[in-house]
């Protein structure tokens, strides 16, 4: 085999066109225009790829450079146990249209809500162990908009660096400071320098960080917690449905459900929807009724979302079968990768980073990954640093070994190919 070696040269990055000083709006726009263009005519643009058939582990997807039709093997989804396409949960969306009609018609708080939206949130509040919940639109809406509303300049807020950006972006309002990513010493010397300083400390975590792929240390978060006198949120995006003996994610996994003082996520990854939520003590979700204004001021979710996801959290709830396939594709994909020699780094769920370290290499792989008909993103700097940019698989229930299978030789190929095994 032809042993190809990719040096990395000065190029852009999408950094160079966050804000260009002597540039207007427009400029900006037109400069950037021509970064997407050179990226497209090097096949390098791998996003925004259109699909024929919605999420499954098989996809139909329309070629943005041939305009051909191909089949392709989806590894880029957050709809890890498919419910998306489940027939229990497309029914229940199908039943509440006809019922409600196709949107709620005002925002939550003035005539938005319906029996369903009260059953949902109901339902997700006991699924995560708390007293009540309020929904949203959207996950980064649920996110931002109740961090927005909750702490102000006499709070602190201190978040792992590789917190999403969601909760990065909800902390505008309030004094900030990241800890190490999942480093508890860390955490620890910040909560020591902060005593008596702030009127709330909060400590801001995902429980799986989307990129990487590990779990938060959760346990000892809130013994830290505990003992400093801080309260914990933990966004529970990529751990429902999947992680915890019945599902219900983080707090589960470590025998703490109930014990979180803040618990949000969004509807958008396993449990198949969009939307978003925050469960917590009745309290906390009363006022954020009435000063969240990504929810005072954002139409309710339509009825077919809301029945939907009704449905598909009684299905992580009966079905465990699903999750059980989908952990033995993990086990099995996370094997392979290790015997082939990638770097992987942390990864202990249903992410996987294929950690490269040259963005321009990323973008060949990926390249030549999609021409063998196998869909993945590149993440690229600077969605993280240089020298980890990466591939990032994601594995769902209904891949079948030999979907992993040809995954896993397309990448050893590869990986001899441009000398990262």
């Amino acid at each position: 085999m032809e042993i190809v070696e990719i040096k990395e040269k000065t190029y852009k990055s999408l950094a160079d066109y966050y804000d260009i000083p002597e540039l207007d709006i427009m400029a900006r726009a037109n400069q950037f225009s021509k970064f997407i263009d050179e990226n497209a005519k090097n096949k390098h643009l791998d996003y925004k790829r259109v699909s024929l058939t919605g999420s499954s582990a098989v996809r139909q997807v329309k070629d943005k450079y041939t305009g051909e039709i191909r089949e392709m093997l989806y590894f880029a989804s957050n709809d890890y146990l498919n419910l998306t396409n489940h027939p229990r949960v497309k029914e229940a969306g199908i039943a509440a249209v006809k019922k409600y009609g196709a949107g709620a018609g005002s925002v939550p708080l003035l005539g938005g809500t319906t029996d369903l939206h009260i059953e949902l949130e109901s339902k997700i509040a006991k699924f995560k162990g708390c007293e009540k919940a309020i929904i949203y639109t959207s996950g980064y809406g649920s996110n931002s908009s109740s961090l927005l509303s909750m702490l102000t300049d006499k709070d602190l807020a201190i978040v792992d660096m590789l917190a999403h950006a969601s909760l990065i972006d909800g902390c505008k309002n309030t004094n900030l400071k990241f800890f190490k990513h999942n480093n508890v010493e860390a955490l620890e010397l910040i909560l020591k320098r902060t005593k008596n300083s702030y009127r709330t400390r909060l400590i801001v975590i995902d429980g799986v960080y989307s990129m990487d792929g590990d779990i938060a240390h959760l346990d000892q978060i809130v013994e830290m917690a505990k003992q400093y006198g801080a309260y914990v949120m933990i966004d529970e995006a990529h751990s429902t449905g999947v992680l915890g003996k019945n599902g219900r994610g983080t707090p589960e996994y470590f025998n703490l459900s109930g014990k979180i003082d803040i618990v949000s996520g969004t509807f958008s990854k396993a449990l198949g929807g969009v939307g978003g939520f925050v469960a917590s003590n009745s309290d906390l979700i009363n006022l954020l009724h009435f000063y969240s204004r990504g929810y005072m001021f954002s139409t309710a979710m339509a009825p077919q979302v809301v029945g939907s996801l009704i449905t598909a959290i009684e299905v992580v709830e009966e079905e465990s079968q699903i999750r059980e396939r989908l952990w033995n594709n993990i086990h099995y994909f996370k094997k392979g990768l290790l015997q082939l020699g990638f770097n992987i780094g942390m990864s202990q769920t249903a992410i996987f980073p294929i950690i490269i370290g040259n963005d321009l290499l990323t973008k060949e792989i990926c390249r030549e990954l999609n021409e063998m008909d196998i869909y993945v993103n590149p993440v690229l700097y600077p969605a993280v640093s240089k020298r980890l940019s990466r591939i990032r698989l994601s594995i769902m229930s209904e891949h079948s070994i030999e979907h992993l299978d040809k995954v896993l030789n397309a990448l050893e190929y590869l990986g001899k190919k441009y000398q990262l095994i």
